[in-house]
């Protein structure tokens, strides 16, 4: 009987332990997908550590992808564009690589890019949120590929903070739901999400972007 207690214990107490996805040293657990290195391996990686921080240098473009899929979770991403404001996103339910323009996974991406931080992009996958038609546009142009409409506007602007200081951005992804917080804000809540696993990615699209924080909380 200490036994089953013990353990029941242990699982209600496994929702909260947080699993650091940057370990503040290196990239383990991460590998890259940079077509560019495609045609010169010796080229510019786009994604480093430094001072502790992963960063994503913005050029060449590709993608940080984690080398294990996950479900059920909640990212918490602690980001910074140190410089200048500029581009940058989070991809879940990340799988086939290259789906778009020879370039980005199939995934759900949530946006990071300044003044945007929040929206939802569609790459390959779908998703449902309210006001479809006001956030989205005419339903005729809706689609998960090429020029369809494939952003998702968020919910509120103005939860991001100056250039040079730390957001925190946090991403919970439950079964077909996902729903987005800013600094505290909910900016974005969507459900029916055509996936509910995939690896995660980090972006490198144009513009330095600072993290000293990915980690995941695994929901029942």
């Amino acid at each position: 009987m200490f036994a089953l207690t013990i353990a029941l214990a242990a699982v209600a107490a496994y929702p909260t332990q947080a699993e650091p996805l940057f370990n503040g040293k290196d990239l383990a657990g991460w590998h890259m997908d940079v077509p560019e290195l495609d045609k010169n391996s010796k080229g510019t990686k786009p994604f480093v550590v430094r001072d502790g921080f992963l960063v994503s240098l913005g050029t060449p473009g590709g993608h940080l992808i984690t080398d294990k899929s996950y479900h059920d979770y909640k990212l918490t991403v602690e980001y910074r564009f140190s410089a200048t404001p500029g581009n940058c996103g989070v991809l879940v339910h990340a799988s086939k690589l290259r789906r778009l323009y020879d370039m980005f996974p199939q995934s759900l991406e949530v946006q990071m890019q300044s003044g945007d931080a929040g929206d939802f992009w569609c790459i390959g996958e779908d998703i449902t949120v309210p006001d479809m038609e006001a956030r989205r546009g005419p339903k005729s142009n809706w689609g998960v590929d090429g020029d369809k409409a494939r952003r998702i506007k968020n919910l509120t602007d103005g939860s991001e903070k100056p250039v040079g200081e730390w957001n925190t951005m946090v991403v919970e992804c439950r079964k077909d739901k996902v729903e987005v917080h800013v600094n505290g804000d909910l900016v974005n809540r969507g459900q029916l999400c055509t996936a509910s696993k995939g690896h995660i990615a980090i972006q490198a699209e144009g513009c330095e972007v600072e993290f000293r924080k990915v980690d995941l909380i695994r929901l029942d």
